[in-house]
């Protein structure tokens, strides 16, 4: 496995992959890996013949007073298991080599941005869109994965690249999660134990409504309360947003029709957490 830290590098591995007619796979990442990203990689390498992981933690999604100096890293560990994965290339540059000194262009994708994370984190999606693109402009995948996670965020990165007439299939997996339910992420090793144990309320108030959805509740308030509820009903939670929205357009609805997205950002301390389902009508 190579680590290329500049996009010279980056640039000339991909000439040459292309130039023996190699599909090339795409997993973005903020390095700090679990089981979810590891996912990821696996699929990448079942349906590419050459895999590349960009381990970047990327300032300009970051707001004020958020997380960046504090994201957790362990770039030796990365490596090592990525390395067992299969993973061809690791791109892991440093801030100064995406965003030089005089930078001034940004992606801005519209609507879809505005509920939900858009909301709580403003420009937060103008940082994602912006490195995605230019990760995509780099390697020049054929495909590109990314975690049912961060359900918006794919939604986003798919209208970017449906509007922006790019060559690239967007796939997404599904959410990966601990024996308890826990969705994985990187920012769990922020949680106490109370807050770790208290956090399992996410998934098991989305299963409830899911349970609801099969048992023929349609209607989006009733579910919308079911959940606040179920989650008020830990102490160490704090809602910041439950909500449910059509898919793909991410519009608030009254009554479930069709695919629709249950999502829900919660705090535990000084950590947020998200957590979603798909339920389908």
């Amino acid at each position: 496995m190579k680590v290329c830290r500049s996009i010279g590098e980056i640039k000339s591995f991909v000439r040459s992959a292309k130039s023996s007619g190699n599909t090339i796979g795409l997993v973005p990442t903020m390095g700090y890996f679990h089981q979810g990203h590891l996912s990821l990689m696996r699929l990448a390498r079942q349906e590419c013949q050459i895999v590349v992981v960009s381990l970047f933690v990327n300032p300009t999604q970051f707001g004020p007073g958020e997380d960046l100096l504090d994201y957790p890293r362990d770039f030796e560990r990365d490596i090592d298991m990525a390395s067992q994965e299969g993973v061809d290339i690791i791109f892991a540059p440093e801030p100064g080599e995406m965003y030089p000194s005089g930078y001034q262009t940004y992606i801005e994708v519209g609507e879809i941005t505005t509920p939900l994370c858009g909301r709580s984190r403003p420009g937060h999606f103008r940082g994602v869109a912006t490195i995605v693109n230019k990760l995509l402009n780099l390697v020049e995948p054929d495909r590109a994965y990314f975690g049912q996670k961060d359900a918006q965020q794919v939604m986003v990165i798919k209208q970017m690249v449906r509007d922006l007439n790019m060559n690239v299939k967007i796939v997404n997996a599904p959410i990966v999660r601990e024996d308890d339910g826990l969705a994985m992420s990187s920012r769990n090793v922020y949680l106490s134990t109370a807050e770790r144990k208290a956090a399992t309320i996410l998934s098991r108030s989305l299963q409830g409504a899911e349970q609801a959805v099969n048992n023929g509740e349609t209607d989006a308030l009733t579910l919308r309360k079911q959940i606040t509820e179920k989650i008020g009903s830990e102490s160490l939670a704090d809602v910041d947003y439950v909500e449910i929205l059509s898919i793909p357009d991410l519009e608030p609805i009254q009554v479930l029709n069709g695919q629709v997205l249950i999502a829900l950002a919660v705090r535990f301390g000084k950590t947020r957490l998200i957590d979603n389902a798909i339920v389908e009508v």
